[in-house]
């Protein structure tokens, strides 16, 4: 971000230096080369008033002369024409070809100086070309044209520019100086603000923002922003008391209501009486498995940072168990698990949700296999709990994730309808997703249930980086 800011001034920076610098420039071209007209034009005139005398009296050595040494001294080319534009004097040989012809003896001729040149600029290798009348209006007798090069006054142009560019440095060195403490003095609570949201979204809510540096306004946002996460982690610790709190509170009066029904067997009458004794009771069954529900509830959703898991080490303290559960009821479970895998999971949260996906498998499905397969691919680790069982249509995949729902076929076999919702959160919190799909194919045509949860795969440990060399 800091980087970001100072990109963004520093190019504001030069773009308003160069809207003046490029202006100022321009000024100092066009007066350095007004100086220059201005000078060569008084010698261009005095040449003028020369040649009037030569080419009346006929006397014109001495002009010569003048133009020769002029020539000399200044490395300009000075020739004087007559009306017909033919060259009469010249400081040089080049001097008179190069007045012959040129539209501004054309227009000396015609009574008229040429208009001034604007600036020369440093680019530009044409010889600055000045043409003077001799004479005045229908008088004129002919024409000094006096071309000078420009070389020395691009020169000096070229170092104005030089100089006023180094001194439109100092002013540019100087904001990155105060530029670079003072955007790190601005941005610092931004950057812990941003620190202390990336906290709290990984489940660290003892994060808070910066309250002591940066300016006013950022100060009294990290001040608004740490009392809300303040109220946040109240509300959500009082949400997670009261339901741990008459999880617990209903789990010995509901033990006592179900001991009372029980006992109350040998005194009832009649199989109708026996039978609503017997209802009762599953129904405090229900009521009981439901705190427990709760309360593992509770305790699951308070894993929310996330660490890197080994899947082999998760599944070697529970395929056994789920072997075994398994083959209580008929069931055959496969396994397609390559080694190595690491994913992102809360701490013993993956093994909580294996456990919760399997026992729906097995208690639910009413199928004869289940399948457990597992893979990386595009920086995620997928794992697939597929069976060939009854399965859900898609409407009711749809609501399955929902807390307390349970499908039309499962309302009298145990259960809450709480797992796969809580799955569901546990597996996003980590920053994956959990989605159910159609499962192994039925011997009748249809399709089971396949859960799939797919996880941020973690980097290699290095264990396993030691054992790849």
């Amino acid at each position: 971000m800091l980087r970001r800011l100072l990109a963004l001034l520093v190019p504001i920076a030069f773009l308003l230096t160069a809207s003046l610098a490029v202006p100022l420039g321009a000024v100092t071209a066009q007066r350095q080369t007004q100086e220059m007209y201005v000078d060569r034009l008084n010698d261009a005139g005095r040449f003028a008033s020369l040649g009037a005398t030569a080419l009346r009296t006929g006397r014109t050595a001495g002009l010569r002369g003048e133009l020769e040494r002029y020539g000399e001294l200044y490395g300009a080319r000075v020739a004087v024409v007559d009306p017909s534009g033919a060259s009469v004097l010249a400081s040089s040989p080049e001097a008179a070809r190069t007045a012959q012809g040129r539209p501004e003896a054309q227009r000396a001729l015609g009574g008229f100086r040429p208009a001034p040149p604007t600036a020369v600029w440093p680019w530009s290798d044409e010889d600055l070309v000045i043409a003077e009348p001799i004479g005045r209006d229908s008088g004129v007798e002919g024409a000094v044209v006096l071309s000078a090069p420009t070389g020395e006054l691009r020169a000096r142009i070229l170092r104005s520019w030089a100089m006023m560019a180094a001194l439109s440095m100092a002013p540019l060195v100087g904001l990155s100086a105060v530029a670079w403490p003072l955007s790190r003095w601005v941005l610092r609570p931004v950057r812990r603000l941003d620190e202390a949201t990336a906290a709290i979204a990984e489940g660290d809510l003892s994060a808070r923002a910066d309250q002591a540096g940066g300016p006013p306004e950022l100060r009294r946002l990290a001040s608004s922003f740490n009392a809300m996460v303040d109220t946040v982690e109240r509300a959500l610790h009082r949400q997670r008391a009261f339901v741990s709190d008459a999880s617990h509170q209903l789990r010995n009066p509901l033990a006592s209501l179900r001991l009372a029904v029980e006992n109350l067997e040998p005194l009832l009458q009649g199989e109708q009486a026996r039978q609503a004794q017997a209802d009762a009771v599953e129904e405090a069954k229900a009521m009981h498995r439901l705190l427990n529900s709760l309360t593992a509830a509770t305790r699951m959703e308070s894993f929310r940072a996330s660490e890197p898991v080994e899947l082999d080490e998760v599944l070697a303290t529970r395929l056994a168990r789920w072997r075994a559960l398994a083959e209580v009821q008929d069931m055959e479970l496969e396994t397609r698990v390559p080694e190595g895998l690491r994913a992102l999971a809360p701490p013993g949260g993956l093994g909580s949700v294996l456990d919760e996906l399997m026992s729906n498998a097995i208690r639910l499905s009413g199928g004869g296999r289940i399948r457990l397969s597992a893979s990386a691919a595009d920086g995620a680790v997928v794992l697939h709990v597929a069976d060939d069982g009854s399965g859900l249509d898609a409407d009711e995949r749809a609501k399955a994730l929902q807390r307390f729902w349970r499908g039309p076929r499962h309302q009298n076999v145990e259960g809450t309808g709480l797992g796969l919702a809580i799955c569901a959160d546990l597996v996003e919190s980590s920053g994956g997703s959990l989605r159910l799909l159609p499962g192994l194919p039925r011997p009748d045509g249809g399709f089971g249930l396949d859960v799939e949860v797919r996880l941020p795969e973690a980097p290699a440990s290095p264990q396993q980086e030691e054992r790849r060399r």
